[in-house]
């Protein structure tokens, strides 16, 4: 194909399985492999598991993305993958998968940091992103504030991040409580529709005056919730009403700072990507305050709001437009990496201790990790 190439996304960093097809902005297919079933015996994600569920459907995957998009393997132009945060097995499956598909094709590959590709994930259905936004991410194992100007290119700010548990986290423990299923976000969310959320009243974490004004703290909220639910032992838990007054108070402090956040920065834009997306009530009470403060709310679709390729695909495609330069051969994973750039290419290398024992660095600095210089 002539002109931008088509940009192969892989994700694999907890329990999905997703390639998503993107060229010049425009999702082209995708496909993703859940290993949720297979985890949800264990109240949660079983990293061994996960890991070989990856390499048991990783080939399908790739297959099923090319014929949704109408391509051949011989029509992808380049490669982006997922190289951090994550599950560190998971992860090293998809890298492996992305550097045999790069090496047999030919073509340059893109280390992805996931946070940045769920930022990516609305371009696919609204374009560009506004130069600037203001960005919440709410997911499993992640929720934060961001300030989000050229993705591709500029480092990303972050206004404020959770210090404890995030938003999805504490969705799925209180599932748990309540003895509903996992994952627990899907859960809450359908036992809150019959509930009634000013039945209980849970605390709004991190909301008073003096406290800051975009962090968050999700760890007193769960507790809160088992608690209430031990003062019920011996009694019919009042399932539905407690699910709605959970999922209420997770959405107002969301939402609240993410307002807040957009009228100090004079931000016109709020963009709210991840899992934690999904949830009915954050997206309704995200248009009611993004509509009575003039900002204009753009939230993915559902099948984007969770783990896809289609992300990685999109962040990808960012990179290769913007010039940037592909990741080394020598590319590793880095399961605990913070959300700096768009680009994640860290790199081991071998260090001799005092016993001969190898130990692994993974580097600090721009230039160690090759993010991205358009200088």
């Amino acid at each position: 194909m002539q002109g931008t190439p088509v940009v192969v996304g892989i994700e694999s960093s907890c329990d999905e399985t997703g390639v998503g097809l993107v060229r010049d902005g425009r999702l082209l297919g995708h496909a993703v492999a859940s290993s949720m079933e297979e985890h949800a015996r264990f109240g949660g994600v079983v990293p061994e598991i996960a890991a070989r569920a990856h390499v048991h459907v990783f080939t399908p995957v790739v297959h099923r993305a090319l014929t949704e998009a109408g391509l051949r393997m011989s029509d992808i132009g380049a490669v982006a993958v997922t190289t951090g945060p994550g599950l560190s097995g998971a992860l090293q499956v998809g890298l492996a998968g992305a550097k045999g598909l790069a090496y047999a094709l030919d073509v340059p590959l893109y280390g992805v940091h996931h946070l940045a590709g769920h930022v990516a994930a609305d371009t696919l259905a609204h374009g560009p992103l506004p130069d600037p936004c203001v960005v919440l991410i709410v997911s499993g194992g992640h929720t934060s504030l961001l300030l989000v100007r050229d993705l591709a290119r500029d480092p990303i700010a972050h206004l404020g991040d959770t210090l404890d548990d995030a938003a999805g986290e504490c969705f799925d423990k209180v599932s748990r409580v309540f003895g509903l299923p996992y994952p627990g976000g899907p859960a809450i969310d359908r036992a809150a529709r019959d509930g009634d959320a000013r039945a209980v009243t849970f605390p709004r974490p991190l909301t008073g005056p003096r406290d800051d004004p975009y962090a968050f703290s999700f760890s007193g909220l769960k507790t809160a919730a088992a608690r209430w639910a031990e003062r019920h032992r011996g009694q019919t838990l009042p399932v539905a009403d407690g699910a709605a007054a959970l999922q209420e108070a997770i959405a107002d402090v969301l939402t609240r700072k993410a307002v807040a956040a957009c009228a100090a920065h004079g931000v016109g834009t709020l963009v709210v990507v991840g899992g934690v997306a999904a949830n009915s009530r954050v997206r309704s009470l995200a248009e009611e305050r993004c509509a009575a403060a003039g900002i204009t709310l753009r939230v993915p679709p559902l099948k984007l709001c969770t783990d896809n390729g289609a992300m990685i695909a999109a962040i990808g495609d960012l990179l290769v437009r913007a010039g940037a330069e592909p990741a080394p051969l020598d590319v590793s994973i880095d399961p605990s990496a913070p959300l700096e750039y768009a680009a994640l290419n860290p790199v081991v290398r071998p260090l001799t201790g005092t016993a001969g024992t190898t130990l692994a660095r993974f580097p600090t600095t721009p230039e160690q990790t090759g993010k991205v210089s358009l200088a």
